[in-house]
């Protein structure tokens, strides 16, 4: 078994990359104390892997991240480089959508039939990236019921009060959904 007592840089590397054999996640997992600089080093590791220059600030999905634009801008970005707008707004309002609402439908991608939702109770939602069309998110949820918005992140507090590294643009006003401005405005362009 190779030493895992610090986590280095490209040990965390081989972790994120899925390289990593199981005994070594565990040790890395239990380490303690944890390194205070692990979160700083992901965050490395994960820029070096996106084709754009944009500081991530927190990964939220396989695809997805909060970036800074600069000048106070907080966006959603996928790792294609296709930007969904402001991190306070629930991503999925600008995706592709594809609604599964038939058996038929469903069982593309249910194989058990007993287990098909009853499509007067639920549909199934795929979000899709525009950019790259990598699948981003999946919910069985009602007819008519809005996107689950599942994460919204106090980016400021984790890199103040628990990294200790201060974000330059840190203001009180980031951290509140505005999922529902974006709503009122199309609603003014019926």
């Amino acid at each position: 078994m190779r030493d895992v007592s610090i986590a280095s840089k490209d040990k965390l590397k081989e972790l994120v990359e899925g390289r990593a054999p199981w005994d070594e996640v565990k040790n890395l997992i239990r380490l303690k104390p944890k390194d205070t600089d692990r979160f700083l080093k992901y965050i490395e590791i994960l820029q070096e892997k996106v084709p754009w220059d944009d500081k991530i600030l927190l990964r939220i999905s396989d695809h997805l991240y909060i970036v800074s634009k600069g000048s106070g801008k907080r966006i959603t970005k996928c790792d294609c480089g296709h930007e969904f707008g402001d991190y306070r707004v629930n991503w999925k309002l600008n995706s592709k959508i594809r609604i599964r609402n038939t058996e038929e439908e469903m069982a593309k991608v249910i194989s058990i039939e007993e287990v098909i939702p009853n499509t007067d109770l639920m549909e199934i939602r795929e979000f899709y990236c525009p950019g790259c069309f990598s699948q981003l998110g999946v919910e069985v949820i009602p007819p008519g019921y809005p996107p689950v918005f599942e994460f919204l992140p106090d980016i400021d507090t984790l890199y103040r009060d628990w990294l200790d590294v201060p974000l330059d643009d840190a203001d009180d006003e980031w951290f509140q959904d505005k999922s529902g401005e974006l709503i009122v405005e199309w609603g003014k362009e019926l």
